[in-house]
């Protein structure tokens, strides 16, 4: 059998079997590794209420910089989370929405966030701990 033919039963295989997350040839790894990335933890759950320009994500997202704003975004739409809409107008005028699986995406990492937010200082000073005894 050809490679090109191997590889195509391999992904027709891969796509039609029960999803793990815990083997290492499914796809739903590439899903976690694309919502696992710090700024798409971050911007899923904005973008959760109104459509949001550029520069609004880029100003409530503290540390992130224009070039990885636009990175994640990119990935983000190419995937299927987000939806660019470009009014076509002049100065240019882009909103950035969920997608319906965006929006689903982002009630789990709302919750998330929430998590990190009420559990830091535990968090710190497990670290802080750790150091101290190495």
């Amino acid at each position: 059998m050809s490679s090109k033919k191997t590889t195509a039963v391999a992904e027709t295989q891969a796509e039609t079997a029960p999803a793990d997350v815990w083997s290492a040839g499914c796809p739903s790894r590439r899903v976690l590794e694309l919502i696992a990335n710090k700024w798409a933890l971050l911007l899923i759950p904005l973008l959760r209420g109104k459509p949001q320009r550029n520069n609004e994500l880029l100003r409530k997202v503290g540390g992130i910089s224009q070039k990885m704003l636009t990175q994640t975004l990119r990935d983000l739409e190419l995937n299927g989370l987000v939806l660019r809409e470009d009014h076509q107008t002049v100065p240019p005028h882009v909103e950035y929405r969920l997608s319906p699986i965006g929006l689903s995406l982002s009630r789990t990492l709302i919750a998330v966030d929430r998590w990190a937010e009420a559990n830091h200082a535990q968090i710190d000073a497990a670290r802080q701990a750790a150091r101290e005894r190495a």
